[in-house]
C-alpha cells in the first residue's frame, strides 16, 4: 500500500492509486480544501474541489464540462491515451458523461425510461429471488470464513444488470470481470483500450441478438433498440451499445461498493446497528449515512474548464481539469456537523451528494437505493450475528482512485 496523502515538491497534494487508510485521507484532503491543485499517478495535475458547497457548485457549473475536447493536457498529449487512468474518462461522443448542454439532454431524454420509479420497481420480486438464491448458497459454508463480496455483495448487482439487460448468467459474471479490470488503477499501459473494445463488442453482439428477436424481448437493451424504431430522433445502434456499456460502468460497481460498505458499518459500530435492530433507526437512514459516511465513489473525473473559473478565490484555468473528491466533501463540518467522523444514521444535518448533482446526477440511484432496501435486510435477518472474519485494519482495498472498493470482505456468517 502507498503512504497517507503526501505532498510533491511544489507542496501539492498526491493522490495515489491505494491509500492506507480511506477515512484519514479524506480528512486529510479535505484541510486542504475548499479547492486543492492535486498530483495524480504520472504526475498528470488537476484540481479538486474538497468541501461539500464548493462541489456541489461546480458540479452545476456550465463552465465546466465533461468534453475531453476542452482538455488542455490531452489535446497537447501532455496525457495520452495509454494514461492508467483514462478507463476512468469517458471521451466517445456518444456516451452521455462525455456530452454537454442540449447532446447530453437528448441521450439522457431517451434512456430515461428504464430508470422511471415504475419501471425499477418491477425488478423488485427480481432482485428479491436472486438475494434469496444467493443466500441460500452461503447456507452450506455458514459457520466458516467466506467472502460475502465475491458470493453476495457483486453477484446481486451483476445479476440484476443481468435481469435488466436480458442476458445469461455466464454473461454477466464475464462482464464483471472485465470491468474490474478495466477499472483498476493497476491496469497496464494501454490494457484498457483492448478492454473497452472487447466491451463494445460484446454489447454489440447483444444488441444484434435482441434486434433479431426483438418482439420476443422485454428489458432495457430492447427498450433503448425500440427507441431507434419510434423516431427520427432515436439512438443509433452506437449509442445504444455505448449506453450499455455506460450503465455497467455507472451503476453496478457503485451498488457492489454501498452494500459492502452498509454492512462493514454495522459490523463496525454494533451500537448504530442495535438501533437498527431495535427499529430506532430504519434501514433507509443507514443506507443515506452510509452513502455519506462511505460513499461507494471516491473521486469523480473529470470536468473541463472551458473558460478561466473563479471557485473558492483561486482559479481554474481554461483547459485545466476538474475532480469531484466526494469522499473529501463528507467530512464537510458546515453541511454536516462537527461530528462528521461518526457514523450515525440518526443524522439530521446536511445533504450527500454521493451520487453526483446537477446534469449528470447518476439516473441509476433510485435502482442501486432499492437494491440495498431490499438485499440487506434479507441479509442481516437470514444471517442476524454475522460477524467479520479478519480485523477491519486487514481489509485491503481494491487499487482504484476513482472507486471506494475492497478487494475481499471475509465474514462468518454464523459464528
Amino acid at each position: 500500500m502507498s503512504c497517507p496523502v503526501q505532498h510533491n515538491a511544489d507542496g501539492v497534494p498526491i493522490l495515489h492509486a491505494v491509500p492506507e487508510d480511506v477515512q484519514a485521507d479524506r480528512e486529510r484532503l479535505h484541510q486542504e480544501g475548499p479547492l486543492t491543485r492535486v498530483e495524480l499517478p504520472g504526475g498528470v495535475m488537476a484540481w479538486a474541489t474538497t468541501h461539500h458547497e464548493v462541489s456541489r457548485a461546480t458540479l452545476n457549473d456550465p463552465r465546466l464540462v465533461k468534453s475531453v475536447d476542452h482538455w488542455a493536457d490531452l489535446q497537447n498529449g501532455v496525457v495520452t491515451q495509454e494514461w492508467p487512468l483514462m478507463a476512468t474518462i469517458p471521451t466517445d461522443d456518444t456516451n452521455m458523461l462525455a456530452l454537454d448542454g442540449a447532446a447530453h439532454r437528448r441521450l439522457r431524454t431517451l434512456t430515461a425510461g428504464p430508470f422511471s420509479a415504475r419501471r425499477v420497481e418491477r425488478l423488485r420480486p427480481r432482485i428479491e429471488r436472486l438475494t434469496t438464491r444467493y443466500l441460500d448458497a452461503l447456507e452450506e459454508r455458514a459457520h466458516e470464513p467466506q467472502d460475502l463480496k465475491s458470493r453476495l455483495t457483486f453477484k446481486v448487482p451483476m445479476g440484476v444488470i443481468g435481469e435488466l439487460y436480458g442476458i445469461e448468467e455466464a454473461e454477466y459474471v464475464h462482464l464483471g470481470e472485465m470491468y474490474a479490470k478495466l477499472f483498476s488503477g493497476t491496469t497496464e499501459p494501454g490494457e484498457h483500450i483492448e478492454i473497452y473494445g472487447a466491451l463494445f463488442r460484446f454489447f454489440g453482439d447483444v444488441v444484434a441478438r435482441k434486434k433479431a428477436a426483438l418482439d420476443e424481448c422485454d428489458d432495457f437493451t430492447a427498450d433503448l433498440i425500440r427507441t431507434g424504431t419510434e423516431g427520427e430522433d432515436g439512438l443509433s445502434d452506437t449509442e445504444i451499445v455505448v449506453t450499455l456499456l455506460t450503465v455497467v460502468a455507472a451503476g453496478h460497481e457503485t451498488t457492489v461498493n454501498l452494500l459492502t460498505n452498509v454492512v462493514r458499518a454495522l459490523l463496525n459500530h454494533p451500537e448504530q446497528h442495535a438501533l437498527l435492530r431495535e427499529g430506532e433507526v430504519g434501514w433507509d437512514d443507514v443506507i443515506e449515512e452510509t452513502l455519506r459516511f462511505d460513499p461507494p465513489n471516491n473521486v469523480m473525473m473529470f470536468r473541463f474548464a472551458t473558460e478561466d473559473v473563479e471557485v473558492a478565490g483561486r482559479t481554474i484555468a481554461k483547459g485545466e481539469a476538474l475532480l469531484t473528491h466526494y469522499g473529501a466533501a463528507t467530512r464537510d463540518r458546515a453541511e454536516f456537523g462537527d461530528d462528521v467522523h461518526l457514523f450515525d444514521p440518526a443524522r439530521t444535518k446536511g445533504r450527500h451528494i454521493s451520487f453526483g448533482y446537477g446534469p449528470h446526477i447518476c439516473p441509476g440511484a433510485p435502482l442501486s437505493r432499492l437494491e440495498a432496501r431490499i438485499v440487506l435486510p434479507m441479509l442481516f435477518e437470514r444471517f442476524p450475528d454475522l460477524r467479520l472474519a479478519v480485523p477491519d485494519s486487514e481489509l485491503e482495498v481494491v487499487a482504484a482512485l476513482s472507486t471506494n472498493s475492497l478487494k475481499e470482505f471475509p465474514v462468518v456468517l454464523r459464528p
